[in-house]
This record gives C-alpha cells, structure tokens and sequence, in this order.
C-alpha cells in the first residue's frame, strides 16, 4: 500500500471510530438509569441483583390501592389520578384515569348522594352521568363525563369539584356507583 492509501484508511477508521463514540454517547443520554431485565419486566419475578444491587420491582400503577376499604366500592386515589370500580369480593372490575377537579375531597369513605343524567357542570361544559359524593369547602364534588368526550383540565382559578372522565368510564361509573353506593378517597 501506498503512503497516500494508508493515510486515507486512517482517516477513514479515524471517522468511524469517532461516529461510533458520539453515538455511543447519544445512546447513553437516552438510556433508561435501571434498565429492565427479563427477570423484572415480568409480573411475579423475583428482583435481580446486578452490581447496582438489588432492583425493586415498578407497583403496577393500574393496582388497587391497599386499605382501600373492603366489598363493593369506588376507590379514587388523588395522587394517581384513577378510579376503581370495585365488586363486592373486592376485585376490581374496571379502573381508568380521571382528571381532577380544582377541590379535592379529603381521603376518607363517602356515599353517593345525589346522580343526574345530563347537566351543565359549573364550569360550563355539558356533562352527564353526575355522581356526587362529597362536599369540601361549599363545593360540592362529584363523578362525570363532559358531554363531547373532553377531560379537559379546570380553570385553577375557579373552585369546581367535577372529577371527569372518559364518556365510557362514565357509563361504566354510573351504572356501578347507584345512590347509597360507598366512594372511598384514599392519597
């Protein structure tokens, strides 16, 4: 080989090598800290010990929460931003995301005290399906689904006490939670 051939080769690996570095560090910025092993990406596999030590397994997020109560129940976790639809051997039969309102309820047990069919919410919106069940700061608060499907989130600057959901969560909720129906509010 000729000095010419050799000086491009080196240039060339030279380039290689330096494509190969910067992805290498892309990859690396994008990388998850604990990556997922076969052991943990699975339910009911036991934590696997790497030089990092032991990982805990993610709680499933769509789980119903501990003391949540007990029999058939509407469970609404505040920080989750779900609810469970629970039957009476305690198994959840439906949960799904909602969009809080601007009042919170306190974590305790309610009953539901009032349902509508279709009203306008406080804040405007057409709604139906209506399940009220608490009462915090003269504002009363309560289940429902926006009319056009939207969970939009609220006005912060106005009190409203509509925790909305989808349009078949909805149904779903007021087909379950009949008057007299216990919600619990848990954190």
């Amino acid at each position: 080989m000729s000095r010419s051939s050799s000086g491009w080769v080196a240039g060339l690996t030279a380039a290689a090598l330096a494509a190969v570095g910067f992805l290498a560090v892309q990859a690396s910025a994008h990388a998850p800290s604990h990556p997922a092993t076969a052991a943990s990406a699975s339910p009911g596999a036991s934590a696997s010990h790497g030089a990092a030590g032991p990982q805990r397994p993610r709680k499933d997020p769509r789980a119903l929460p501990a003391d949540s109560g007990d029999g058939a129940r509407v469970v609404y976790a505040l920080k989750a931003e779900r609810v469970w639809l629970v039957a009476r051997d305690g198994k959840a039969t439906r949960t799904f995301t909602v969009q809080p309102s601007t009042v919170d309820p306190k974590p305790g047990t309610y009953t539901v005290t009032s349902r509508t069919d279709q009203i306008t919410g406080s804040d405007g919106v057409p709604i139906e399906h209506v399940v009220l069940f608490a009462k915090e700061d003269g504002t009363v608060i309560g289940f429902s689904a926006a009319r056009n499907g939207s969970m939009a989130s609220p006005d912060p600057s106005k009190k409203t006490g509509g925790v909305r959901m989808k349009t078949a969560d909805g149904d779903a909720l007021w087909n379950f939670a009949t008057f007299g129906s216990t919600v619990v509010v848990v954190p």
